[in-house]
């Protein structure tokens, strides 16, 4: 166990070394997101790096939030501040404008649901970490079926399950005929096109973003120790592209988060709502 380990870890202690040799330039492949298992191996139990990542942002998001409710005060500091703006955010421009004082139910889950993706995003630009939690498809997935099963059960419980998917298959207002057409669309956007673009769609973002961090800051590696002559220079070029692509890879970090957590109450409200 402790040579597997070893051995795991010389493989995955830094892209930069896994992604450069003497022959020249390797650009980043999708093996990024499939690293070798730390525990586990070859089990449905299996732990690799990116999974360790995620405990880290899970464990991160529930220090910050008890630290700041075991020191809570009646006039914030600087960090209360920010945790109660990020709380306020979701409240204030995504749940009440969507869903009205209907929003209240469902404001913790939302909540919670927008500040996970954000801590799981985020661990992409934090050094040693290095990719975001949510580049593999199976947490978005996950996130995604959460959703999913929660505005069809709430839409089963108001209208039960006859009058939940006459308001989805069969909007009013349409021509009889228009049906033949409209509700296999209908169909497949509730049950299937909505869970599967809000889990492809933050996954798709993130895998990018990390490809092209990797790509910018390897090419700095490479140009600045293994080019020669005036391709020295062009690591100046490519150290700053990296730079800039991190401010924007945190910018795309929470809007991912955004637009995952704005769809996701689209969804509730539009299961619970008497007429689309």
């Amino acid at each position: 166990m402790a040579v597997r380990a070893e051995a795991a870890g010389e493989q995955t202690k830094s892209y930069l070394e896994r992604l450069f040799s003497s022959d020249g330039f390797h650009a980043p492949s999708i093996d990024e997101f499939f690293p070798p298992a730390l525990l586990w191996e070859g089990t449905i139990f299996e732990f690799n790096r990116i999974m360790l990542i995620r405990v880290i942002a899970a464990a991160a998001l529930i220090g910050v939030f008890w630290f700041v409710a075991a020191r809570a005060k009646v006039v914030p500091g600087r960090f209360q501040s920010v945790v109660e703006f990020m709380l306020d955010f979701v409240k204030d421009q995504i749940v009440e404008p969507v869903m009205g004082d209907h929003g209240k139910k469902y404001l913790p889950f939302l909540t919670t649901l927008f500040l996970a993706i954000v801590f799981f995003n985020i661990t992409g630009v934090i050094p040693f970490l290095n990719i975001a939690s949510t580049s593999l498809i199976g947490l978005p997935i996950f996130m995604a079926v959460w959703v999913y099963v929660l505005y069809l059960g709430q839409g089963i419980k108001k209208f039960g399950l006859g009058g939940y998917l006459k308001n989805n298959l069969f909007p009013p207002g349409v021509p009889k005929f228009v049906y033949i057409l409209l509700t296999p669309i209908e169909f497949l956007q509730v049950f299937i096109l909505r869970p599967a673009t809000l889990a492809l769609r933050l996954a798709a973002n993130m895998i990018s973003g990390h490809l092209l961090l990797v790509l910018c800051f390897g090419a700095t590696q490479y140009f600045f120790f293994a080019a020669s002559g005036a391709l020295k220079g062009m690591g100046a070029v490519t150290f700053a592209a990296g730079a800039a692509f991190m401010l924007f890879e945190i910018f795309v970090a929470l809007l991912q988060a955004y637009v995952f957590v704005m769809l996701s109450t689209v969804y509730l409200n539009m299961a619970i709502e008497e007429e689309h």
